[in-house]
């Protein structure tokens, strides 16, 4: 106890602690550093799997050490002056090797007035549309088929077509889609040496107008007639060949058929017969209507 009745000095120390128990803010810089990084080097993965094999080797290109090629220099190093030359006085020494190096682009045999760099994009053009004229001319023989397919199911599923089926012939030929409506024994398309055509011939040519109309193609439609039992042409075979493809034309047009896609109504007697062994066949009278493959259009330039 203290003299005096005094109370006893006590005396308290305390010991601050800095930055408690997180050891400080360092290890936020260094999460900081690792999570930049990753970002650079996913974007850096991405932009290598989007660029193209030329894009790289570009890049590649322009990081790549620059070659160093010999030149005149009169120190004889890289920073070595630059010596008098051929070309003259104060001549550009290593420029003039570069340029020895980097000739012009040589010429085609073909046509030395072209370089290969002009015939190659000539042969890329020419490529290109060859590959255009394939896939349309593939597109349109798939649309030939598929309107095929529909004109015979439309036969087979109609009752009033189903016996005139064998009445209409349907095949791909060079010119395009023909369809082929032919005579048999006892069943002509159109009243004897006349052109007015019968019932089953509107019947046929109404269910032909809706594939025709299924298609931008343009159409040509021949009238032909079978040969004479004396084997000579008539003259009148001629008329009545060109009057039956006329009104075939006339009644498509009534059944739907744009005027404007007409491209050739044609009368060919018996000059084109269906059956060269036997000119005298029913089946040589028929109307022809062809469904024209059209050329694929091309930009003016080309």
């Amino acid at each position: 106890m203290a003299l005096g009745g005094d109370q006893p000095i006590m005396i308290k120390k305390v010991k601050k602690v800095i930055g408690g128990g997180h050891h400080g803010g360092a290890w936020k810089v260094a999460y900081a550093d690792f999570v930049t990084a990753m970002m650079a080097f996913f974007l850096l993965m991405w932009l290598i799997n989007t660029t193209s094999p030329e894009q790289k080797r570009g890049i590649a290109d322009y990081f790549a050490p620059a070659s160093v090629s010999e030149s005149t220099s009169g120190a004889g190093g890289i920073l070595g002056g630059t010596a008098l030359g051929e070309d003259g006085n104060k001549s550009s020494g290593s420029n003039a090797m570069v340029e020895q190096m980097a000739p012009e682009s040589p010429t085609d045999p073909a046509d030395p007035g072209k370089t290969a760099d002009t015939a190659g994009a000539g042969a890329l053009q020419s490529a290109s549309e060859d590959a255009l004229r394939t896939e349309l001319q593939a597109r349109e023989a798939s649309a030939f088929t598929s309107a095929a397919q529909s004109l015979r199911q439309a036969l087979q599923e109609m009752p009033e077509l189903a016996e005139l089926s064998k009445q209409i012939l349907i095949d791909q030929t060079p010119e395009g889609l023909r369809i082929q409506l032919v005579d048999q024994d006892g069943r002509s398309m159109f009243r004897d040496g006349a052109a007015q055509p019968n019932d089953r011939t509107r019947i046929l040519l109404r269910a032909v107008s809706r594939i025709i109309n299924q298609l931008p193609n343009r159409i040509s439609i021949s009238g032909h007639t079978s040969i004479s039992p004396t084997g000579r042409t008539a003259s009148s075979d001629w008329a009545l060949s060109s009057a039956r493809a006329d009104v075939a034309r006339q009644l498509l047009q009534g059944f739907g058929v744009d005027p404007d896609r007409v491209y050739q109504v044609a009368g060919k007697a018996n000059s084109d017969p269906l059956y060269p062994d036997d000119p005298m066949l029913a089946g040589n009278r028929r109307i022809s209507i062809i469904l024209l493959r059209e050329a694929p259009v091309l930009p003016p330039d080309r």
